[in-house]
């Protein structure tokens, strides 16, 4: 009985190790596409430049979930990882597009830009969960 509660032990170390994996990945492209450096902003203290990174990272965290309930391999959860985090980049880059100084303006700790970008990064992100549900 033990050792049928432990099948699933093995599938969820390798699917919350990719999905660590695919997490740490994307925020590493993510803070080298952006022309601000978010870690540099983070540490110190700028509101703007955490709202954003976080509204990203849990944009993207969220279809990685759903990609990780619905998934029929290993590689099927990352090529939906990769197409999460291609649609996190397209949100920054729409929402730069509407606010051309949207870097500009989160290097000085306006938090109207922060809290535009984390919404709709989180936004972006719900929809693609949504999405993901095959």
């Amino acid at each position: 009985m033990i050792l049928e509660s432990l099948q699933g032990l093995i599938p969820f170390g390798l699917y919350f190790g990719l999905g660590y994996l695919l997490i740490t990945a994307f925020a590493f492209i993510y803070t080298k596409v952006t022309p601000h450096c978010e870690w540099t902003l983070m540490k110190s203290n700028n509101s703007a430049a955490a709202v954003g990174f976080s509204g990203a990272l849990i944009g993207f965290v969220l279809p990685i979930s759903s990609a990780a309930i619905n998934a029929v391999s290993l590689l099927d959860f990352v090529i939906w990882g990769i197409v999460a985090g291609i649609i996190q980049l397209i949100a920054f880059f729409t929402v730069r597009f509407y606010m051309p100084e949207l870097s500009q303006k989160i290097e000085q700790n306006q938090m109207s830009a922060g809290a535009f970008l984390g919404t709709a990064s989180l936004a972006s992100g719900i929809l693609n969960a949504a999405c993901m549900t095959y």
